[in-house]
């Protein structure tokens, strides 16, 4: 039978303010974390509503999530 694992939510707070108090992400940089980490400590939902939140633009691709500090206008170039 699956473990299920539980997690103090104020902690949960703590791992999420660490992404966006990283050096990168208060000079507008790019921060990056594992889709699994996400999942795990927080939850996707979370992340997306955090980033959502501040403006900011996040993609997905091999299995991490990248969070593009600044609230300008996103461009891609194929």
């Amino acid at each position: 039978m699956p473990t299920l694992r539980l997690t103090h939510h104020a902690a949960n707070e703590r791992w999420l303010a660490q992404i966006f108090d990283a050096k990168a992400a208060r000079r507008g940089g790019i921060v990056r974390r594992a889709v699994r980490d996400v999942e795990r400590e927080i939850g996707r939902d979370r992340l997306k509503a955090e980033v959502a939140g501040r403006g900011f633009h996040m993609i997905e691709c091999g299995g991490q999530f990248v969070i593009i500090c600044r609230a300008s206008d996103l461009v891609v170039h194929v």
